[in-house]
């Protein structure tokens, strides 16, 4: 196939012929660069729908398409100017011959050959972060034409990272998002707004030298807001040791999905956390599957919402456990108490189900409020996060032992209710970092002492008599009543209700169907038995795999 490597190339013919054209004949106008991130995600979505039809499959063409930019913002990220590299590695993130350049300077087979050889020998540098974003890593771009197009005409003319925006990880996750929506499998992987990530680490305010993990890092969303709440507030520390320790482990993730591991590495590398040459800073291992080796100052998580564990397994191995359960997001809340440090501080995004639910929630919210200060819970509103009808919380927690006298570690409970009478879509309305100020601002209102914070219509404090005294210790909690909410109300308009009350059917048929499927299941194991004798192995797998699917 000929290569067209010039908009004139693509713009030329009659109107037949270009109507003619394959989608990877035609052109995307240029636009200047400096987008927002929803129109930068939008353009990058293109270039998947340009791949979709040169026959790379669903599964591959987001991961196809951020080794690309993983190499051009790489390749803008070495050319900024000196004072944007303050406390940054002199040496190139890819190795020269290798890089973005190398690739914009060959031309039909030669760079198709050239892209292949560079994919192939990064992957080969094990034990090292870039190492670790190529490991494995292959070519799905087969036609020379598609893949010189990619580069030259849609990546390289545009400047990808800005210094006063952080596009990358929102460009990232956004792909992800959109190819989770494609596949119909995104269900369990609630990508967290960013806007609530940057809010909760401004509640807990890392400080230079603590350490810092996420156990289910995904993309790298808090570890790279962490990061660069050290930066605004520390610069100057962090030449010497302490910058040393934050590029060597001192902001570390653990990730179960090799390839969502591989987004978080080169988000973490892009962001200046991490250096080429060095250990990787994701760990790719179920978190749930063994104690903690090492012991934090500061844990932020968004599990994986849904039933069942992670890979199946029971993890009755995990002695530290209060209590074994296989619902994710308890096993998540009892690995994080035993991942902190003593006195070291949790913030995690929990669905209200860990709020409430009997048998093993009653054994670990008990557990949780006696051997830490469980002292702030934020009520979410719907329609934040991607999937619909997600109802969530975030739970913020210090682990301080019990007090002298066996007294209980939490004092008080203080509940701040931004779901009542909050709405808010993707489309329409999203949340924004300032939607969160009230809650930030309520969350310090005492400084470091929980119990002089300022009470407000939304703020209040539940006494730890009070949550034990309540059936299962059900920590769902109301500040504010439906009906007597009026102040600070948002009105919404009847496509927007109409459009949520969509989203909750869907919701419920969806819960209808693996219900559905569940009793299918159990009568097919029932004549199973009658046949030839249960298997319990086999529901075991079958369970899994509907949780993977869900």
């Amino acid at each position: 196939m000929s290569t067209m490597s010039t908009d004139k190339a693509w713009t030329s013919g009659s109107p037949k012929d270009r109507a003619a054209r394959t989608p990877a004949e035609r052109p995307i106008p240029r636009k200047a660069a400096g987008e927002t991130t929803s129109t930068l995600v939008n353009r990058l979505w293109s270039y998947c729908e340009l791949l979709r039809h040169s026959g790379v499959s669903t599964l591959d063409y987001v991961e196809q398409l951020t080794y690309l930019l993983f190499l051009k913002m790489a390749d803008e990220r070495d050319k900024r100017p000196a004072r944007f590299r303050k406390n940054s590695s002199e040496q190139p993130l890819v190795p020269e011959g290798r890089d973005w350049t190398s690739l914009t300077t060959r031309s039909a087979e030669a760079l198709l050959d050239h892209y292949e050889f560079v994919l192939k020998d990064l992957g080969q540098r094990g034990g090292t972060m870039l190492g670790e974003v190529f490991a494995k890593a292959s070519n799905k771009i087969h036609e020379p034409a598609v893949l010189e197009r990619l580069i030259k005409d849609l990546i390289d003319p545009y400047t990808w990272t800005t210094e006063d925006q952080d596009l990358k990880g929102d460009a990232y996750e956004g792909l992800l998002q959109r190819g989770a929506e494609d596949r119909k499998t995104g269900a369990g992987q609630y990508f967290t707004p960013r806007p609530l990530i940057d809010a909760m680490v401004d509640c807990i305010r890392p400080q230079i030298g603590e350490t810092i993990t996420d156990p289910a890092c995904g993309t790298g969303g808090f570890l790279i807001a962490a990061h660069a709440h050290l930066a605004r507030n520390y610069e100057e520390q962090l030449y010497g040791d302490e910058g040393r320790k934050l590029q060597t482990g001192a902001i570390t993730g653990y990730e179960l999905v090799r390839e969502t591991a591989r987004l978080a590495l080169m988000n973490m590398l892009l962001h200046g956390i991490g250096t080429s040459e060095a250990k990787p800073l994701i760990t790719i291992q179920d978190s749930l599957a063994r104690p903690p080796l090492r012991h934090y100052d500061i844990v932020f998580a968004n599990p994986p919402f849904g039933v069942g564990s992670v890979t199946g397994e029971a993890y009755t191995a995990r002695n530290d456990f209060w209590t074994q359960t296989t619902n994710k997001q308890l096993n998540f809340v009892q690995h994080i108490y035993n991942l902190l440090k003593t006195n070291g501080r949790a913030a995690i995004v929990l669905p209200d189900n860990v709020l409430f639910e009997g048998g093993a929630g009653t054994v670990i919210r008990r557990n949780l409020l006696d051997m830490c200060d469980v002292h702030t819970l934020l009520r979410l509103p719907t329609g934040i996060f991607y999937a619909n009808g997600v109802k969530a919380n975030v739970l913020f927690f210090d682990k301080t032992g019990q007090r002298p006298g066996g007294r209980p570690g939490t004092r008080q409970l203080w509940v701040y209710d931004f779901r009542t009478d909050q709405r808010f879509t993707l489309k329409q309305r999203q949340l924004r970092r300032q939607h969160l100020d009230d809650f930030v601002a309520a969350y310090h209102s005492g400084g470091s002492d929980y119990s002089e914070r300022k009470p407000s219509d939304r703020f209040r404090a539940f006494d730890y008599d009070e949550l034990v005294a309540r059936d299962k210790v059900n920590l769902d909690l109301t500040v504010i009543r439906p009906d007597t909410a009026t102040s600070g109300a948002v009105f919404t308009s009847p496509d927007v209700i109409a459009q949520e009350i969509v989203d909750e059917l869907e919701t419920a048929l969806a819960e209808f169907t693996k219900v559905a499927r569940a009793l299918k299941r159990d009568a097919g194991s029932v004549a199973d038995g009658f046949a030839g004798g249960a298997d319990s192995t086999a529901v075991g797998t079958t369970e899994h795999e509907e949780d993977r699917e869900s």
